[in-house]
């Protein structure tokens, strides 16, 4: 028998409330090492409140959530802020993007980069053998990720330049470049085309299997949810109604009934 996988992020019956009105309800979640995971429902159903509260944005009103770091220290993270949980080791998109526009490519990366950077302000000052080094090794890894969301050619241009389906790598390349070990991804294929949809489905996997990661992502085009976790929550008036593998998600009743309608992927 393989071993069974530890849990990364893991939330315990936690609710949002917010002036008495309840937007998520007892959700509870168990995010194994190297899983990709989908979070499904009708629009206003509280996916995005539940990525608030796992990157936090907003802090449970109940409940409580954990997470693994990189060295496998099991931390509380229900009151921490969105920096220090990047810090820790969660990252995450947004449904709307979130580019600096009037930066170029590279440098939307290069910021994501500051966390992790090993000068202190002495050594920038005076531009010290150690600045000059971390300078390289940060060019280094901005080159690799933009090689690997396929956008190098574009590392000079302003971000607002960019096509919408390549702002949406290089929103990736940035949640990327804070070295995640959960990556959570908020409709990452929303309003692209279908052979862009079908890039960002090698993508995700090409990034998960690269970086070891947790993935968890909200979407609503099903033919690329269904296509591509391993594992699917369905989330219905702030409540789970359903979860499972996509062929058991797609066949469920409820799930037809709350959110695919009579036909079912």
């Amino acid at each position: 028998m393989s071993e069974e996988k530890k849990s990364v992020l893991k939330a315990n019956d936690i609710s949002i409330v917010f002036g008495g009105l309840t937007a998520v309800s007892n959700f509870s979640c168990d995010l194994k090492e190297g899983e990709l995971v989908g979070l499904i429902g009708p629009n206003g159903a509280g996916k995005t409140t539940i990525f608030n509260m796992l990157s936090g944005v907003y802090c449970p009103t109940s409940g409580q959530i954990m997470f693994s770091d990189r060295t496998n220290k099991v931390h509380i993270i229900n009151k921490k802020t969105p920096a220090q949980l990047n810090k820790l080791g969660i990252a995450r998109t947004f449904q709307n993007i979130r580019l600096f526009g009037n930066l170029t490519v590279a440098d939307n990366v290069r910021i994501a980069l500051h966390n992790h950077r090993i000068v202190n302000p002495f050594d920038v000052l005076f531009r010290l053998p150690k600045f000059h080094r971390d300078e390289k090794l940060m060019d280094k890894k901005v080159d690799e990720l933009l090689e690997i969301l396929k956008i190098s050619n574009k590392k000079n241009e302003l971000a607002k330049n960019l096509p919408y389906g390549e702002q949406r790598k290089l929103e990736i390349a940035r949640a990327l470049a804070s070295n995640p070990k959960v990556l959570l991804l908020d409709e990452p294929a929303a309003g692209m085309n279908p052979q862009e949809t079908e890039e960002l489905r090698q993508m995700v996997e090409l990034i998960r299997n690269t970086f070891n990661l947790t993935v968890l992502l909200i979407e609503h085009d099903m033919k690329f949810v269904m296509g591509i976790c391993e594992r699917i929550m369905v989330l219905d008036y702030g409540r789970i109604i359903a979860q499972g593998k996509p062929d058991e998600i797609k066949s469920n009743p409820d799930v037809i009934k709350a959110y695919l309608g009579s036909e079912a992927v």
